[in-house]
């Protein structure tokens, strides 16, 4: 099985997380929402598959490019 990193496209904050370890995702699904200037960012699943492990929390800082989340398709 192969593993996908899902980055963050923005530097904000986690707003709230959609997804728990283990869940089954659709390429594009919400994994988690970011918090940046105010603005709600999705970060969606780039690829269909098995949620391997959430590697943030709700009200962690993230920085663009930053590994948030690992897919295993």
């Amino acid at each position: 099985m192969a593993q996908v990193p899902v980055e963050s496209l923005v530097t904000g904050k986690v707003w709230k997380i959609e997804v728990a370890d283990g869940a089954l995702v659709a390429a594009g699904e919400t994994l988690l929402i970011l918090e940046s200037m105010k603005m709600e960012i999705p970060i969606e699943s780039p690829a269909a598959g098995r949620v391997r492990e959430i590697l943030v929390a709700v009200d962690d800082a993230v920085d663009e490019g930053q590994i948030v989340a690992v897919i295993e398709t």
